[in-house]
């Protein structure tokens, strides 16, 4: 009750309470005029009810030769993350978990030519606990609807698993603590599974910016820019219509994590630097009540979804880092835009812009030629591309990026080393959301980005997504024909 209330009271001071947490809207106690000494002493106060547990920032777990895995979730994304495991060497998919029998038997028959033969779970709303209670299993895969992902990490956790989670990690600032406090305090990984971090282009500017080809970054950009509105509103879609319920009542970018990942990893966000505060701003909904209207004219059963307080159609976020850098993301899934993450970095020297597609790399004011573009990528390719990147594009999944960030999953546990995104960017980049909603609700005014590192992020290391350790696991299994 303790740690609950001393959460409670720091989200009334950073003026978060009023997004469905605890209770209605609350006034930040910083814009109540205190002196510079009343907002110092707060500030100490604040870090102290949240010191940290224990550092889960470069935290090595106890190798794991062979990871046990159950899956929980084979609806969109799951089964493409259970294939991916059964080619891994090092790997024993031991339970499979879903709501609808029909999907985990499909899966079941998908990863039949591995030999495993996994204990199935279905049509219990409460089987998922049993999976994550059975000693035998390493590690908890996560693929639900976002409003699961942090009750069942949490519940994993604290069965001695560690976990992997489909993005966002969490709903809530409330969930994003609680996230990291589990992890801190069972020393189990947490790692939100952005596969976007991983591909090909990312890679390539996190070891440009690495290596000082941009000179000093200024600003960087992504996106979830993709039209989703069929997908959201179709009856055979998203289990129980779950994400048009989350885009019917949430009102702001939902979803920030695919743009935000990637550049937060070049900015050495919680490794160098942190977010101060952000701002958003939000077009008005043009388009999901009217489509709602338009189905509830033939279908009652969307009358439910009519006159419901839609979030916008563009969502803009606008981030400053302690360091005076910049970040700007955008969220749009109901315009009929062709598909778009953006991937921007600026730098003092050179800058990088990705979508459309091929990405391109400028010098001074012009973008580089085809041949030094190709020059500069063999120059800079990340060992990890080197050394898995042709079996992951084989594989597929997005363009291999799905295969590469469950291959360094496990990869990084079978060999005892730390994870490329640990508890605290889960929380971190999932935060957006909440924190985005609390600033479109208050006509786009700042809102602090609290520090799930309490302080650590001036000593953590960057992360070692490149390859500089490990690489041992083997994709060894003999892949289906398609």
């Amino acid at each position: 009750m303790e740690n609950k209330n001393n959460r409670r009271d720091f989200l009334k001071r950073t003026g978060l309470a009023g997004i469905g947490l605890v209770g209605a809207g609350v006034i930040p106690a910083y814009a109540s005029g205190e002196t510079g000494k009343e907002k110092a002493s707060k500030g100490k106060t604040i870090e102290k009810q949240h010191a940290q547990a224990f550092n889960m920032c470069g935290y090595a777990a106890p190798k794991v030769d062979t990871v046990r895995v159950g899956f929980i979730g084979l609806g969109s994304r799951g089964p493409g993350h259970v294939y991916n495991m059964s080619l891994l060497e090092g790997v024993e998919v031991k339970a499979l978990c879903d709501m609808i029998p029909e999907n985990v038997e499909k899966v079941r028959k998908r990863i039949e030519f591995a030999g495993f033969n996994p204990t199935l779970y279905s049509g219990d709303a409460e089987a998922w606990k049993r999976l994550c209670d059975r000693p035998d299993i390493d590690l908890v895969y996560i693929c639900t609807p976002w409003n699961l992902h942090t009750p069942m990490a949490v519940y994993a956790m604290e069965h001695g698993k560690h976990v992997a989670i489909e993005v966002p990690a969490a709903d809530t600032l409330e969930e994003c603590w609680q996230l990291v406090e589990t992890s801190e305090r069972t020393r189990k990984h947490c790692q939100m599974m952005e596969n976007c971090c991983y591909d090909f282009f990312e890679l390539l500017t996190l070891n440009m910016a690495r290596q000082g080809f941009f000179g000093e970054i200024v600003h960087c950009e992504g996106a979830y820019i993709h039209n989703l509105l069929n997908s959201n509103f179709a009856r055979d879609g998203y289990w129980n219509m779950w994400r048009l319920r989350e885009n019917a009542h949430r009102r702001g970018n939902l979803y920030p994590t695919h743009g935000l990942g990637p550049v937060c990893q070049i900015l050495d966000i919680n490794r160098g630097d942190k977010m101060e505060y952000l701002v958003s701003l939000m077009s008005k909904d043009f388009q999901m009540n009217e489509t709602a209207k338009k189905m509830a004219a033939t279908d009652d059963f969307y009358k439910q979804f009519v006159n419901n307080p839609y979030r916008g159609n563009m969502t803009t976020t606008s981030i400053l880092t302690n360091k005076g850098r910049s970040i700007m993301i955008q969220h749009d899934v109901t315009s009929p835009n062709s598909y778009s993450r953006i991937h921007k970095v600026s730098g003092t020297k050179a800058a990088a812009l990705k979508y459309p597609t091929p990405g391109k790399i400028s010098v001074g004011d012009e973008w580089v030629s085809d041949e030094e573009l190709k020059a500069i990528e063999e120059k800079y390719a990340p060992a990890i591309v080197k050394k898995i990147g042709e079996i992951a594009k084989e594989v597929g999944g997005h363009g291999g990026m799905d295969f590469l960030v469950d291959w360094r999953l496990i990869d990084c546990l079978r060999n005892g080393l730390p994870l490329d995104q640990d508890c605290y960017d889960a929380a971190l980049w999932s935060s957006i959301a909440p924190l985005s909603e609390k600033s479109v609700a208050n006509r786009s005014n700042s809102v602090d980005v609290p520090d799930f590192t309490r302080g650590s992020w001036k000593t953590n290391q960057p992360v070692d997504i490149l390859l500089e350790k490990g690489g041992s696991t083997k994709a060894i299994r003999s892949m289906p024909k398609k």
